[in-house]
Formats: structure tokens, sequence, C-alpha cells
């Protein structure tokens, strides 16, 4: 029987109520894409109960999440939650045992710092430009990149565990989902962002229009508009990293 009456957003019903059994309901709705997403992660070293556990814990937080008014469908914003909640599962078995967790947010922030600061230097950073761009000490530095030596990704074209490889064992023929993986994880990233700046980042990307036209839309500088969408990239990109 439906908690929801007939032509009430289930959703926005939520959002207004945190009522547990309206997050039930959505949850039911929603067990088909969760174990269809746990599936492609099978044959990677873990068993399809733990990877579903670890899927519907995305999907509870994606729930908690979920803001209607943004205009984005709960499935593709759910989507990315998800995967990112599987990837992260597989990001944080892939140290070697004895890596602090804060030594291991420390070598993310160093790749992003590097990544960063590589682009706008036009060449790789020293050690003294990464700790102060992310505010670690140098010492920190140096043991957080002594750290990723420890920190090896799982090869795609290699076989695990006496397995095909990942690449042969994901699905390809569901380009759809993947689509839908892609746009939601872009929107997613872009609802996290103040309000301002998301009307920037639309503005730019979806309409196309250039700085200065921006500017005079949005009524401040260009240099403003320029350095507003650095930080939004740049907090995309953070939430981008724990994604994958």
């Amino acid at each position: 029987m439906n908690v929801v009456a007939p032509g009430v957003d289930l959703y926005r019903e939520y959002r207004r109520t945190r009522d547990p059994r309206l997050r039930a309901q959505i949850v039911d709705q929603h067990v088909g894409l969760v174990r269809h997403l746990a599936r492609r992660y099978v044959n990677r070293g873990a068993e399809l109960d733990d990877l579903e556990q670890v899927a519907f814990w995305g999907l509870l937080q994606a729930i908690e999440r979920f803001d209607p008014e943004h205009g984005t469908r709960f499935a593709a914003f759910a989507t990315p939650t998800i995967v990112g909640s599987l990837k992260r599962h597989f990001r944080d078995r892939r140290w070697s045992v004895g890596v602090p967790r804060s030594v291991q947010e420390n070598y993310l922030r160093l790749r992003e710092a590097r990544e960063d600061l590589t682009h706008e230097l036009g060449r790789r950073p020293s050690t003294a430009e990464v700790a102060r761009w992310t505010g670690l000490s140098e010492a920190q530095v140096l043991e957080a990149r002594k750290a990723g030596n420890s920190f090896r990704p799982l090869a795609l074209d290699v076989p695990i565990e006496g397995h095909s490889p990942i690449d042969e064992v994901l699905p390809r023929s569901c380009p759809e989902l993947q689509q839908a993986e892609d746009r939601g994880l872009a929107e997613s990233l872009v609802a996290r962002l103040p309000e301002r700046e998301q009307r920037i980042v639309w503005l730019r990307f979806r309409q196309e229009l250039s700085q200065s036209e921006i500017a005079e839309r949005v009524g401040i500088s260009q240099m403003h508009v320029s350095r507003l969408l650095a930080q939004s990239l740049r907090t995309m990109r953070r939430g981008l990293a724990t994604a994958i």
C-alpha cells in the first residue's frame, strides 16, 4: 500500500518530512538499479552480496542528498552516487596495509594540487609550492608522495584472480546507462555549487557564452567570472576525485 497519496511527488514529500516509510518506498523502486550497478563490479575480488550492500549505501546517500528542486531526475542523480560508492570501495582496498587514512587523503590532495599547479605554472611544481597550495607541511607532502607508491590502481587489461580482464567483464552494450552516469555525475557535481556558480557554469558550458557575456548577464566583472569558474572547476574536480 502506497504511503504517498496519488499525485504527490514522493521525493519532495520525503525531503519535507524525512519519513522513513517514504525512504523505504524510494529504495524499493530502485532495487533493480542498485543490483544492476553492483553486478558490473563482480569478478574484481569482492562478493556480490558485499557489492550490493555498498551500492545500497550509495542509494541511501543519494536519497538524503537529492533535491528535486534542481530539476534533475533522481535516477540520474543516484547512479553516479552509487557508482562512486562502489569505486571508493575498491579504491580503499587498493592501499597497502598500514597506510593511515589521513595520509591517503593527503595523497589525493597532493595529486589534485600537482595537476592544478602544473596547469597553472606550465611545469611540475616544487614540494614547497605544493605544500603552500594544499596547506600541508613539506614533510606531509613528502610522506603523502611516498605513500603514493603503495597505491596501485587495478589495471583494466590484466586478469584478476584467474578471471577475465575487467574490460571484458564489464558490459559494453549499454551506452545509454554510461551516458546517464556521465550526465548524472556532472549534474550532481554542479548541484553542489553555490547558486551563482551553478548559473555561471551553466552559461559557460551549456549555453557556451564567453566570459565577457557571462559577466554582463550576471552583473560582475570578467575577472570575477574567471575566478569563480576556476573555483567551481576545482570544487568539481575534488568531487570527482571522491567519485572515482
